[in-house]
Formats: C-alpha cells, sequence, structure tokens
C-alpha cells in the first residue's frame, strides 16, 4: 500500500520548555512555572540547536532525504506548526493523530494529587496548545486530555475539549484516585464522545510509575534507556507497559461500559500489541470462571473479545510480530503507527512493518494501514481532504 493511503495513528508535537504557560490560565501558572523548572533543562539545550539548523538553507535543503532519520527537536515539523505541513507531505500519510510527547506523566500524576484546579487547568492549557498546533492542517488530529478525577469536571472538560476541536479523547491509561474508570458517573463523558462519533484513546505514559523502583536495586550498574539516559524506557519498564491498559480496558469491558455504549470506539496507542491476544483469551476465561456469581457478567451481551473486535483498536510497536497480533487477533484491531519524530519509531516502520505483515491477507494490510483507523476515527475524519 501506498504512504499517501495510510493514515498514522501516533505522531507527536515535542513540545518546547514553558509550551503551555502561554495557554494556561493565571491561577495555575506558578505551579505550572515550577513544574518546568524541575526538569526541562535539556529540553531548552536541545531546543537552541535545532531552532539553528532549522534556520540553515543548508539544513532544510536536505528536509525530504532525512525526513525518516531525524528526530525530536531536529525532525521537521516537530514543534514548528509551520513546518509540519511540509513533513505531512514528505511522510506522505492521509493524517495524522497527534498526542504531546513529555506532558502525560504530568497530566495523570496531576489528577492523582489534590489539587484538581490545577489537573483541569493543566488539561485545559495542554488542550488550548495542541488546538494551536493542529490549526495549520486539517489532516493534523488533535488528542485533547480529559482527567476522569472528579466526575462533574470530567464531563464538563469532554464537552469542552469537544467544542475545541478534539478529534479523539484521551484518558489516563491507569484507574483514577478513588474510583474506577468504569464508574457510572462517568458515562456522560462517554456519551459525549459516542454522540461526536470520535474515539476514546488510551497513550503510553499516561499508566503512571509502571513498576516498583526496587525493580531496578540489582546491586548491578545503570542501565541506559531508549535515548541514552538512564530512567525513561528500559527493557523491564517496556514489560509493563501492557497492564494499564489490560486492567483498564477489562474493566470498562466488564462492567458494561462497551455495552452502554455500542457506537464508540477505544484506542490503546503506543502500548504495544503483543499482549492483545492472550489478554483476549484471558477475560474470555474470566467470564466463563465468575459467571455464575457476577452478575455483571451475566448482563454482558457479547464475549468480552468480541467487545475488543467490535470497538477496541490498537497499534503493534515496529519492533512487534505484528503478522503474528493480527492472525492471533483478527484483522479488525490493529492500527499502523508512526510515532513520527520520536526515536521508538525508528528510521524505517514502512519497511519493519511490510517485513512483519509479509504473510496476511491483502485485505488485513488494507485493514491494518486504512480501514481500522477509519473505524476509530468516525467523524473526526470528515474536514480531511479527500486529496492532501
Amino acid at each position: 500500500m501506498l504512504a499517501s493511503e495510510m493514515h498514522d495513528a501516533d505522531a507527536h508535537i515535542v513540545e518546547p520548555p514553558d509550551w503551555l504557560l502561554p495557554f494556561a490560565d493565571p491561577a495555575i501558572r506558578p505551579n505550572l512555572e515550577a513544574y518546568y523548572e524541575k526538569g526541562w533543562s535539556m529540553h531548552r539545550k536541545g531546543l537552541d540547536d535545532a531552532l539553528a539548523k532549522h534556520a540553515d538553507p543548508d539544513y532544510r535543503a536536505k528536509d525530504a532525504d532525512e525526513i525518516w532519520l531525524r528526530k525530536n527537536y531536529w525532525a521537521t515539523g516537530s514543534f514548528l506548526k509551520e513546518d509540519r505541513s511540509q513533513a505531512l507531505d514528505l511522510l506522505g500519510f492521509k493524517t495524522q493523530l497527534i498526542f504531546n510527547s513529555s506532558h502525560m506523566q504530568e497530566l495523570h500524576d496531576a489528577e492523582h494529587r489534590d489539587d484538581l484546579d490545577y489537573a483541569y487547568g493543566i488539561a485545559r492549557a495542554h488542550n488550548r496548545a495542541l488546538i494551536e498546533f493542529c490549526s495549520v492542517d486539517p489532516r493534523l488530529l488533535p488528542v485533547l486530555y480529559v482527567p476522569l478525577a472528579d466526575f462533574d469536571r470530567a464531563a464538563q472538560m469532554a464537552g469542552e475539549a469537544l467544542e475545541m476541536g478534539a478529534k479523539a479523547l484521551l484518558i489516563a491509561s491507569a484507574c483514577p484516585k478513588g474510583h474506577s474508570p468504569s464508574h457510572v458517573a462517568l458515562d456522560p463523558v462517554w456519551a459525549q464522545a459516542e454522540e461526536a462519533g470520535i474515539p476514546i484513546v488510551l497513550h503510553v505514559g499516561g499508566g503512571g510509575r509502571l513498576l516498583d523502583p526496587a525493580f531496578f536495586e540489582n546491586g548491578m550498574p545503570p542501565v541506559p534507556d531508549f535515548h541514552g539516559g538512564d530512567g525513561n524506557f528500559r527493557s523491564v519498564d517496556y514489560m509493563a507497559i501492557g497492564y494499564p491498559p489490560m486492567q483498564t480496558l477489562a474493566v470498562l469491558i466488564i462492567d458494561g461500559v462497551l455495552d452502554r455504549f455500542p457506537d464508540l470506539k477505544w484506542g490503546a496507542i503506543e502500548l504495544g500489541a503483543s499482549w492483545v491476544p492472550g489478554w483476549m483469551r484471558n477475560m474470555d476465561s474470566a467470564a466463563d470462571a465468575f459467571r455464575k456469581n457476577e452478575e455483571r457478567l451475566q448482563k454482558l451481551q457479547l464475549k468480552p473479545s468480541e467487545y475488543v473486535h467490535r470497538q477496541i483498536r490498537v497499534t503493534p510497536y515496529p519492533h512487534e510480530d505484528a503478522g503474528w497480533i493480527v492472525e492471533n487477533t483478527g484483522e479488525e484491531i490493529c492500527l499502523f503507527s508512526s510515532d513520527y519524530p520520536h526515536v521508538e519509531g525508528g528510521r524505517n516502520p514502512l519497511g519493519r512493518f511490510e517485513r512483519s505483515l509479509a504473510n496476511i491477507s491483502d485485505s488485513a494490510k488494507q485493514a491494518f494501514y486504512h480501514d481500522n483507523f477509519v473505524d476509530l476515527m468516525g467523524s473526526a475524519l470528515a474536514q480531511v481532504p479527500t486529496a492532501a
């Protein structure tokens, strides 16, 4: 399939330091300034170098040749919104679903603290900033965050995000503080998304701390992470990435949310997919084992795995065996994603996916690169030009 026929289910803005400050309400700015002062010094150094390169005609002359090679701030359109349309033209995708890069942890943590004014304030600033970045091109689909910490505020923010132009609503992939994501008082959030015809998505980074830090106290030297540092993304962290979405999506199914909102689609984005086949079987096994004593299971209209087929879509990583995942889940579940412009996406995600999908049917490839994304996004694609 040609790149121009593909949709990209995971792409990012690489946020400059202090990204949200111009979009924040005055009441939360002191807390937001303190957040940026704590951990953004390396970002500032990298941004200065990248800005100089993006202003260099010799560097820009190689944009097309190096579109997959440059990463983070140094990639075309990574933070300069006026360049993102060019990047999308060079990549050739019909659309990109746009997420933040470095704010997921703070968005998650804020709604697990006691200051809900800050939690909803930073989410609002994030949403304004992402809308502004994506405003340059209708092919850029902004994903706006909705904290679930407070029932009334969650419903209000969902409505606000939809009115702003959200093409998907992002929630933390881990449990909110004090209640399940399947709590019936959150139904107004799901109802608004279903009525608008746009999906709810989970994303890596929204699961909070994945592992007890004691797992890394092994008496050996620190292990470099994926980016060469010592604390972001290592092999043992990677093994735990699937736990939050497995738990969250399972309770949403078992507690009947997908029954109550049968037209609402859900995405698990940049969370891998090798866990999905076993998770589907495990849920069916749980339903069989506990149905006798659990009325909620007796009320389900479908087997848990059938809700996955109907309503949940996931993105394998390029290094996973996507063909095996498709063969063991079904053609309608997996989506292509590039992770542009992050290092984790690699320099040739299309080639890696093509190799792993070599033995699946043409219809399954069509679904992977195009049809499943269209199904996930629903009316969010209504304003996208048919020919970019």
